[in-house]
């Protein structure tokens, strides 16, 4: 399992699993994908793995899927967020580690 946790004095950046719902290139040729995050489905970068494919899940940070990971290892890092009280802030109150896939940003 991979989370990433970046602290400064008062803030703290996190990296999140999502599901790859779309893939697509962009007109500069980068590889885009739509990640659904519980629900909220953001543009994100394929560039780092490149070898991921719909379905799959990813950790974001910035934008970047810097990694891939499987559905239980996702679920496992939803539910530690869920216990921390950061998926409020992520906007995924409520939704479980299942992803609509009619959500739209």
């Amino acid at each position: 399992m991979v989370i990433v946790l970046t602290v400064w004095e008062d803030a703290m950046c996190l990296a999140v699993p999502g599901k790859v719902i779309v893939i697509d290139d962009n007109p500069q040729g980068l590889p885009m994908a739509k990640v659904s995050f519980g629900g909220i489905n953001k543009d994100v970068c394929l560039a780092y793995v490149p070898e991921v494919k719909v379905g799959d899940y990813v950790i974001v940070h910035a934008g970047f899927a810097i990694s891939q990971l499987n559905e239980a290892e996702a679920n496992e890092v939803f539910d530690l967020l869920r216990q921390m009280g950061e998926l409020e802030e992520l906007g995924a109150e409520g939704q479980t580690s299942e992803v609509s896939e009619t959500s739209e940003v």
